[in-house]
C-alpha cells in the first residue's frame, strides 16, 4: 500500500516552472549573419561568422543559395561560430543563412548580403617575405657588382679546396692518375651540381699539370655533362689536344654494382688523389674504405649528413654541407659566383639578427608597460 502512495505522489509532482520554459521554447537564430569573400586566396572560397543568441542550439545549419538554388551545405557544432565555404565558383554571388536545431525545432535566421569570391592578385599577409626577398636580392646584386669591380671579397679558408692544387701536383709526380667521383645522384640534385662545378676547375689544374684524369658516372646525362666539362676546361687551360674521350666514362645505373666498379678501378690503377664530391648513399663507406687502401689522397664532400661521418673518418679532407656549394666560388674567383656567395652569407646574417631581434621584442612584448613591442612583432610577423 505505501509504494502505490509513493507512486502517486511522484506522478502529481511537475518539473520547475522554468524548466519546462526552457525545454519548449525554440532556440533563437543565429545573429549578425555575415558572408565575405575570403581575404588573401586564390578565390573559390568564402568565409561564414555569425554569433550565437542562446545556448540552446545543439547544431548549425548552413544554407547556401545560388544558381542551382538553395542548399544545404554542411553541419556545424554549437560552439562554432565561423565557417568556410571552399565549393563556390569565383565571381558568381551567393547568399547564406544559418539554423539554430534543437531539439525538433529549426529557426533559420536572416539571409546575410549577396557575396561573390574573387581571387586576390597579392597576399598582404606575406608582406614580410617580399621585404626578405627584396633584401637578399639586393644584397646578392651589390655584392656581384662589387666583385667584378675587382673588389676583393673574403671566402673563409677551406682546407679540402686548398689542398687540390698540392693532390694533382703529386698525382703528377707519382705518374699515377685522379679519380674524380661526381656522386651517384642525377643532374637534378644540386650537390650534383655543385660537383660539376668542381670538376670544370679540378681538371683545369689537370691538364696544366698534365696528369691523368679517369671520372666514373653513374648517371648517363651526368656522363654526358661531365665530359663536356672536362673537354671544355681543357680548352680553357690550352690542352685541348691532352683531352681523352674515355676518360670520362659510363659505368653502370646499379649503386653497388657502380661501387664496386670504382673499387676495382682503384685497386687496379693505384691512384695518387681521390676525390668523391655529390650525392652519396650507403656505398659511401664502401668508396673511401678502398680509397684510403690504395693510400691515395682523398678529398669528399656532401650535404647528406647521414655520409658525412664516414667521409670524415676515412678521408684526408671533406667538405662539410655547403661548403661543397661554395667550393665552385672559391676555387674560380669567378665574379658571379663569389658575389653569389658573399650576398647569401650576408642574407643569412640578416636572418639570424632578425631572429634574434624578433625573439627579444616577443619577449619585452610579454611586460605589460612595454605592450607596443607586440604591436610591432604583429605587423612583420605572418597572419
Amino acid at each position: 500500500m505505501i509504494p502505490f502512495l509513493i507512486l502517486l505522489l511522484a506522478a502529481g509532482q511537475t518539473a520547475p516552472p522554468e524548466t519546462t520554459a526552457a525545454v519548449l521554447a525554440p532556440p533563437a537564430p543565429p545573429v549578425a549573419v555575415r558572408a565575405f569573400d575570403t581575404p588573401n586566396d586564390a578565390g573559390k572560397s568564402i568565409t561564414l561568422r555569425w554569433s550565437a543568441a542562446d545556448t540552446l542550439a545543439r547544431t548549425w545549419l548552413i544554407e547556401r543559395t545560388g544558381p542551382e538554388g538553395p542548399k544545404v551545405i554542411a553541419t556545424s557544432e554549437p560552439g562554432e561560430t565561423n565557417y568556410l565555404d571552399e565549393e563556390v565558383k569565383d565571381r558568381i554571388r551567393y547568399t547564406y543563412r544559418i539554423a539554430a536545431v534543437a531539439g525538433g525545432d529549426t529557426v533559420w535566421s536572416a539571409p546575410a548580403a549577396a557575396v561573390a569570391s574573387t581571387p586576390q592578385f597579392f597576399n598582404t599577409s606575406r608582406v614580410n617575405i617580399l621585404i626578405a626577398m627584396v633584401i637578399f636580392f639586393a644584397l646578392v646584386v651589390y655584392y656581384i657588382e662589387s666583385a667584378k669591380k675587382g673588389k676583393n671579397l673574403f671566402v673563409r679558408r677551406i682546407a679540402g679546396l686548398d689542398a687540390v692544387e698540392e693532390a694533382v701536383g703529386r698525382a703528377t709526380e707519382m705518374g699515377k692518375p685522379i679519380v674524380y667521383v661526381p656522386g651517384l645522384g642525377s643532374v637534378a640534385d644540386i650537390a650534383t651540381i655543385a660537383s660539376l662545378n668542381i670538376l670544370g676547375e679540378v681538371a683545369k689544374k689537370v691538364a696544366q699539370y698534365d696528369s691523368a684524369l679517369l671520372v666514373p658516372n653513374r648517371d648517363p646525362i651526368v656522363y654526358t655533362v661531365a665530359r663536356e666539362i672536362v673537354k671544355e676546361s681543357y680548352t680553357k687551360a690550352g690542352r685541348p689536344d691532352a683531352f681523352r674521350q674515355d676518360s670520362v666514362f659510363f659505368v653502370t645505373s646499379e649503386q653497388f654494382a657502380y661501387a664496386a666498379a670504382v673499387d676495382g678501378l682503384m685497386v687496379r690503377e693505384k691512384p695518387a688523389t681521390n676525390f668523391f664530391l655529390g650525392m652519396f648513399w650507403a656505398e659511401s663507406l664502401v668508396l673511401a674504405e678502398t680509397g684510403a687502401t690504395t693510400g691515395a689522397i682523398q678529398i669528399a664532400g656532401t650535404d647528406s649528413v647521414f655520409q658525412l661521418p664516414f667521409f670524415i673518418t676515412a678521408c684526408d679532407y671533406t667538405l662539410i654541407g655547403e661548403e661543397l656549394y661554395a667550393a665552385s666560388a672559391y676555387l674560380s674567383r669567378e665574379p658571379l659566383l663569389l658575389g653569389s656567395l658573399k650576398g647569401q652569407d650576408y642574407g643569412k646574417m640578416v636572418i639570424l639578427l632578425t631572429l634574434v631581434v624578433g625573439s627579444a621584442l616577443l619577449l619585452l612584448s610579454k611586460v605589460p608597460a612595454l605592450s607596443f613591442f607586440s604591436n610591432i612583432l604583429g605587423f612583420f610577423s605572418t597572419r
